[in-house]
């Protein structure tokens, strides 16, 4: 078969990171489908693929935009595929050739309101309208949709009526780099003990209460810093912000124990896991959750939110790998986090279980049945 990727989001973090394991995992595996992957021109100059099926295409143009609808278009009528592989929603709209999609969750739709855009209303009427025609398309028009999770599926069935044979379930895994970078010695440049979290500030993440639980936390703990790691975003400023107006005459002069990384390596991501008193995962929703399985690898012990896809995730409380907490009550965040904080053995414990538990997950194993699905639509 002819198969095209879209693989513009290449260099983005959690959607990048799914396509190039994906396709790194891909040419290990089959020689006999020629690849076409769409790539932006930073990523198309940079790229070399070593295998003679895979074909770089340049497909210069953002994506969420019109240019991206007339110009996707004509790239796959010139390139006939018989199979479109759409990473992302953002579907070419009045393409009519067979297409499989992966939609990773539906946190859009649940968290994006006017006040949680920074587009101005008339836009992001705009935008919102523009995503709901183009979601609602990629759904009912795919031969079969892909989802990192069972939550992500039952979704799709209840929200949006889809039939549950056409939905596959894939699970990501962790990158081979970061489970290399695990087994060697590495520091952190915080001294003090301390929460870790890496990831965005978007609303649905929960930083807000995470940062009030924190403080609640230094009361017992007054040594204890929280560690805030992502690229720099409007969002994180409105945190920084937050914390900001939150503070007194009396205390301003104090160390909040807040500390911003901003975005760091994977060299430095995994000194923060390793040397960190736990990983926190406080979102309210998410359609898989790698930073879940990265601390697993990393040796760190994983506190997180019930919600969501994270239970699959981490798996059951009863086995032992995470400990679980209300994302919306703060009372059972500090209990839970507490406890970690002040068990040493149950620290050992759950580093012991979490690196069981990341193991049942692999990108090699997401790559064997995406091409199955391939070949099988």
């Amino acid at each position: 078969m002819r198969i095209v990727i879209d693989a513009r989001l290449w260099s983005e973090s959690g959607l990048g990171r799914y396509i190039r394991n994906l396709i790194g995992e891909l040419q290990k595996i089959d020689e006999d489908n020629e690849y076409y992957i769409l790539l932006l021109k930073n990523n198309y100059d940079s790229l070399v693929y070593h295998t003679k099926n895979f074909h770089k295409v340049l497909a210069d143009f953002k994506w969420y935009s019109l240019e991206e609808q007339v110009k996707l278009l004509k790239i796959l009528r010139e390139l006939k595929p018989d199979l479109v592989h759409f990473p992302h929603f953002n579907v070419s709209f009045f393409y009519k050739g067979k297409f499989v999609v992966t939609i990773h969750d539906l946190i859009h739709q649940h968290f994006q309101t006017r006040e949680t855009s920074t587009l101005n209303p008339i836009f992001h009427a705009v935008k919102k309208f523009g995503y709901k025609k183009i979601f609602s398309h990629a759904i009912k028009n795919s031969a079969k949709i892909i989802t990192p999770s069972e939550f992500v599926k039952k979704q799709l069935i209840g929200e949006w009526g889809v039939k549950e044979e056409k939905v596959e379930v894939t699970y990501e895994g962790v990158d081979d780099k970061i489970i290399q970078l695990a087994k060697e010695k590495s520091v952190s440049s915080f001294q003090k003990p301390y929460l870790f979290y890496i990831g965005n500030a978007q609303p649905h993440k929960n930083l807000s209460r995470l940062i009030s639980v924190f403080k609640k936390l230094r009361e017992k703990y007054p040594d204890l810093n929280l560690v805030l790691s992502g690229p720099d975003h409007i969002f994180w400023e409105k945190i920084k912000s937050e914390i900001a107006s939150s503070k007194t005459p009396r205390n301003d002069g104090q160390d909040s124990g807040i500390l911003f990384t901003g975005y760091v390596s994977e060299e430095e991501m995994v000194g923060l896991y390793k040397n960190a008193e736990a990983f926190v995962m406080p979102s309210l929703e998410e359609g898989f959750g790698i930073p879940i399985l990265e601390a697993m690898a990393c040796g760190c012990p994983v506190v997180s939110s019930n919600a969501g896809s994270l239970p699959e995730v981490g798996g059951p409380a009863s086995a032992g790998a995470v400990l679980y907490f209300d994302p919306h009550n703060e009372e059972d965040m500090v209990r839970v986090i507490g406890e970690v904080l002040g068990d040493k053995g149950l620290r050992k414990e759950l580093i012991k279980k979490g690196e069981r538990r990341y193991k049942e997950f692999s990108w090699q194993k997401l790559a064997k049945q995406t091409l199955e699905i391939y070949n099988n639509v």
